[in-house]
C-alpha cells in the first residue's frame, strides 16, 4: 500500500509545519502555559485563518471537504512543536457532528468550527476504569429529547467550548450526545493534566442532551479520537528524537559528539525504528476507515501509539541526561505529551485486550 502524501496533503504539511514552526515556539510555549487558560488563541486564529481547523468538514460550511487524513497531517505536526490548542478534540467533535449530526446540527456548529469562533470538545472518558465504549453516564428519555447523569473525566480543553459531546449509556444501550458546555445541571471541576491542558471533569445532572448516534456511532467516533492520537503522538515522537539528535550532536565528551558513540547512535536507531512503525499503522488506520478492518487497524495504530510513542520519549530523556529532567527544557514537553497520549482513551493494555477481543470474534465469524 501507497502512502505517500498526494499534492493536496504536501500542501497542507508544509502550511501546517511553518505555522507552528513560527508560532509554536518554546519561549511561547512556556508563555502560553503560564496564561489563565493555558491555550494560545493567537495561534489558533492563524490555523483557522489558514483554513486548516475545516479541513475535514463539509465545503458547504467554510471546510475544505477534504477527510481525517488530512487533520493527521496537521496533527502530526502539532505534536511536533507540542502546541497547546485542542486540535485532535475539536477536530474529531466537528468531524463527528459533520458525519452523525442532524441537518439542523451541522447547520448550527460546523460553520463555526471551520473558522475557529466555536469548538466543540469531547467527554468519552470516566473515572473507576470504565471503558470508553461501555460508559456509566446514564441517558434517560425526556419526551423527544434524553437527559444525561454522571461523571465524565478529563474532559480536554474546555475552556471556550461552546457544546461537549459526551458518550452515555441509554435504554437501548451505549450512544453520543450533545449537550451544551454551559446549562442546567451542568457542571465542572477544572483540572490541570500532565501536558498542562487545563482539562475539566463534567458532572452531569439531569443535563438535558440531544442524540448524536448509537452504539455503532460512539464506536466509529473512539476510532476517530484513537487515530487522530495517533497522529499527535507521531509527532511528539518525532520531535523528540530530533531534539535528541540536534543535542547528541553538538554535546561532547572526551572530545568527541555524544551522537558518535555506539549505544547513543543504537538507542536513536530504536527510536527511528519505532516512529516509522508507528507512522506506518496510523496511515493503515487512516486507510481502513470505513473498511470491514477498520477497528483492528485503529486499535493496532493505538497500541504502537501508546506503547512505542511512550517508549521514546522516554529514551530521549535518557539520552539527554541530566537536563533531559529539567522541566523547562524543550525535551521535557514532548516527555510529558507522550505520556499524556498514551494513557488516554485507555492505555496499551486495554488496546492490547480490545484488539484481542476484534481478533477473537473475527475468528469467531470465520
Amino acid at each position: 500500500m501507497d502512502f505517500t502524501y498526494d499534492e493536496d496533503l504536501v500542501a497542507v504539511r508544509d502550511l501546517a509545519r511553518e505555522i507552528f514552526t513560527d508560532r509554536a515556539t518554546t519561549d511561547r510555549v512556556r508563555e502560553v502555559e503560564g496564561s489563565a487558560t493555558h491555550l494560545d488563541e493567537e495561534l489558533w486564529q492563524h490555523l483557522a485563518s489558514a483554513g486548516l481547523l475545516g479541513l475535514a468538514l463539509p465545503e458547504s460550511y467554510g471546510g475544505a471537504g477534504l477527510d481525517l487524513a488530512a487533520l493527521c497531517v496537521v496533527l502530526e505536526e502539532q505534536g511536533r512543536t507540542v502546541a497547546p490548542v485542542p486540535l485532535w478534540s475539536a477536530g474529531v467533535a466537528s468531524l463527528a457532528v459533520a458525519s452523525f449530526g442532524t441537518p439542523a446540527l451541522r447547520d448550527a456548529l460546523l460553520a463555526g468550527a471551520a473558522d475557529g469562533s466555536l469548538r466543540i470538545t469531547l467527554a468519552l472518558e470516566e473515572f473507576d476504569g470504565a471503558a470508553p465504549a461501555a460508559p456509566r453516564c446514564a441517558a434517560t428519555r425526556a419526551v423527544d429529547r434524553f437527559r444525561l447523569t454522571g461523571t465524565k473525566a478529563v474532559v480536554p480543553s474546555p475552556c471556550g467550548a461552546s457544546h461537549v459531546l459526551v458518550s452515555a449509556t441509554g435504554p437501548s444501550g451505549p450512544g453520543l450526545f450533545l449537550v451544551p458546555a454551559e446549562g442546567d445541571g451542568i457542571s465542572w471541576e477544572q483540572t490541570e493534566t500532565t501536558t498542562h491542558d487545563l482539562a475539566g471533569h463534567l458532572t452531569l445532572t439531569d443535563a438535558d442532551a440531544e442524540q448524536i448516534g448509537d452504539g455503532e456511532t460512539l464506536a466509529a467516533v473512539l476510532r476517530l479520537a484513537a487515530v487522530a492520537l495517533a497522529a499527535v503522538q507521531v509527532g511528539v515522537a518525532d520531535g523528540a528524537l530530533r531534539l535528541a539528535a540536534e543535542y547528541l550532536s553538538t554535546r561532547e565528551q572526551f572530545g568527541r559528539p555524544l551522537a558518535t558513540f555506539q549505544s547513543a547512535q543504537h538507542q536513536l536507531a530504536d527510536c527511528w525504528i519505532d516512529i516509522d512503525a508507528m507512522r506506518v499503522t496510523l496511515w493503515q488506520a487512516l486507510a481502513s476507515l470505513g473498511e470491514p478492518d477498520a477497528a483492528r487497524a485503529a486499535l493496532v495504530a493505538k497500541w504502537w501509539c501508546d506503547q512505542a510513542g511512550l517508549d521514546v520519549v522516554h529514551r530521549v530523556q535518557h539520552l539527554h541526561g541530566g537536563i533531559g529532567v529539567d522541566v523547562d527544557y524543550p525535551v521535557h514537553r514532548n516527555f510529558l505529551w507522550g505520556k499524556q497520549i498514551a494513557s488516554t482513551l485507555g492505555g496499551s493494555a486495554a488496546a492490547l485486550a480490545d484488539l484481542g477481543a476484534v481478533l477473537a470474534r473475527e475468528g469467531v465469524a470465520s
